[in-house]
């Protein structure tokens, strides 16, 4: 078979695993999620199996029930914080139109732009925009590959992927037997382990350093619910890059609302800014080292195209997706050199001319 031939037939296989995984999504994404938390949860397994001696059936259960206690926990907290801040989202709303309403002013003037064609005549409520979406809100909540039904079906995924770890391991041992010998096959399912728990318990861990330094700026800036909306921010890392910028805007709003100054606002989006600045330049990198080597560029595309293929739940699995796929890509003689091209870029690829420059300089003025 020719060269051409073989790429046509690469690219033709890409193009069927992205359709698949397009057309199998409601399927593929909680499978997903479910081996993604069942690495989470398995040093929880093994402790209740190897030190209190559970059966693993008990140990499993045990674990996936305190998981699930900790999530409900999260998001009832969540809720109920959330109906206290929606109660007075009619006064936020005048108090908001009252300090912008010097700017729309000026708008009008500059521009010839009328305010209500901006803002509209309706009331910000937010319950009844609730109300009127409800309609849309419980079929997105209720329907296969929502919210509920995956609440649903990882744990059961979840307990299955934990129960026949043996078998599945034995199992993935015979189906790349034609590809690497067994030693092989154990090294890359070791580092796929590693790179999947190391990524999922550095998250957590910079999700709570982050919470507090957020929490941390909005008490200085004297912000309402201040670790309400640190935390919340800090949970919306799980989308990359995008999370932080969207928490900072309802603090903004709220700072917009009860402060004097619009700088307050300001100071809110500024101070979230900085911390994701120092999240992504020194906490993560010191946390999760080098075991998810990702080049920015690999990071912030594999977040595009795979939001683009599954959404929101695409861009949270972007990350441990495309790591898992380079450990897979440096173990592939074939595929070596993809798993560079998503690596991180070392130094000497960050020289400048200058410094090339003097490099050849120095060396022609020592062989004189």
């Amino acid at each position: 078979m020719s060269g051409k031939n073989h790429i046509a037939l690469d690219l033709l296989g890409v193009v069927l695993i992205v359709f698949i995984a397009y057309l199998l999504q409601d399927f593929i994404i909680p499978l997903l999620f479910a081996i993604i938390l069942s690495v989470l949860i398995y040093p929880i397994v093994q402790f209740f199996e190897s030190r209190l001696c559970f059966n693993r059936i008990i140990s499993i259960t045990i674990a996936i029930i305190i998981f699930s206690a900790i999530i409900f926990l999260v998001f009832a907290l969540i809720s109920m914080q959330f109906e206290e801040i929606m109660s007075k989202s009619s006064k936020y709303y005048i108090q908001i139109k009252q300090k912008t309403i010097p700017l729309f002013a000026q708008m009008e003037h500059d521009l010839g732009v009328s305010s209500k064609d901006i803002v509209g005549n309706n009331k910000l409520e937010v319950k009844e925009i609730v109300k009127q979406n409800s309609n849309k809100i419980i079929p997105f909540l209720t329907k296969s590959g929502g919210v509920l039904s995956d609440f649903i079906l990882s744990p059961l995924y979840m307990f299955l992927f934990l129960l026949y770890r043996n078998f599945l391991v034995s199992f993935i041992y015979k189906a790349t037997s034609g590809f690497y010998n067994k030693a092989k096959t154990r090294q890359i399912l070791s580092e796929l382990y590693k790179v999947q728990q190391n990524y999922m318990l550095g998250l957590v861990s910079v999700m709570a350093i982050v919470g507090l330094l957020n929490s941390i700026g909005l008490l200085i800036l004297g912000i309402e619910y201040p670790f309400f909306f640190g935390f919340l921010c800090s949970l919306l890392l799980l989308v990359p890059y995008i999370g932080i910028i969207i928490g900072s805007i309802l603090p903004a709003l709220i700072a917009l609302a009860t402060k004097d100054s619009y700088w307050y606002a300001v100071g809110v989006i500024g101070i979230f800014g900085f911390i994701q600045f120092i999240e992504g330049n020194f906490i993560t990198p010191k946390i999760t080292g080098n075991k998810v080597s990702l080049n920015a560029f690999a990071s912030i595309l594999s977040i595009v195209l795979f939001s683009m293929l599954w959404g929101i739940p695409g861009m949270i699995l972007a990350l441990p997706i495309t790591a898992s796929l380079k450990v897979v890509f440096d173990n592939t003689k074939n595929l070596k050199v993809i798993g560079f091209l998503l690596g991180e870029a070392k130094e000497k690829y960050f020289s400048s001319k200058a410094k090339y420059r003097l490099k050849i300089w120095n060396k022609i003025r020592l062989q004189k």
